[in-house]
């Protein structure tokens, strides 16, 4: 019986199993492949929320001096 030559490594690897790792691990990696719109969506998440906090102080304030 001869036995089979082992196939060639393929260029392309696979990343870990999805239903292997947890939940943080898959959220992670996510995080990890997309960190440059995950960043611009917190800053643009911060600044909605700093521009209605303001607005707010700014409607309170007017409310208390006029």
């Amino acid at each position: 019986m001869q036995r089979r030559p082992t196939p060639p490594a393929t260029a392309t690897t696979t990343g870990p199993d999805p239903h292997e790792s947890g939940t943080a691990a898959r959220l992670l990696a996510l995080l990890h492949r997309h960190r440059c719109t995950a960043a611009a969506q917190l800053l643009r998440g911060l600044c909605y929320g700093v521009g209605t906090g303001l607005t707010g102080l700014a409607s309170w304030w007017l409310q208390q001096h006029l």
